[in-house]
């Protein structure tokens, strides 16, 4: 019983990341609802890591180091996310374009 609840969290946390990649690639709205697929996307690989690898050392070091990355990506983006906000007044993704520095 145990192998298969362990096989199951695998599943749920592979499912997790395509159908976050799926939702970013269809999200065409607003940039908090990119960066909140972001995360959907390391919680399922931190899943993933978790149960679907196994239990080893090196995989626990390696959890810490994406939970460690996660942080990073989250900081980072909920700057870029207030100083857009602050200069073009919303966080739609399409306002944003190569032409203005």
């Amino acid at each position: 019983m145990f192998v298969s609840m362990e096989l199951s969290f695998g599943f749920v946390s592979v499912m997790l990341i395509l159908s976050a990649y799926v939702g970013l690639f269809l999200e065409r709205g607003h940039l908090l609802m990119v960066l909140l697929l972001l995360e959907a996307v390391m919680l399922g690989l931190f899943l993933f890591l978790l149960f679907g690898l196994g239990e080893s050392v090196s995989n626990l070091y390696l959890c810490l180091v994406l939970i460690s990355f996660g942080a990073c990506e989250a900081a980072v983006g909920l700057s870029l996310l207030v100083s857009l906000v602050r200069t073009h007044g919303n966080d739609f993704v399409s306002t944003l374009t190569i032409y203005e520095c």
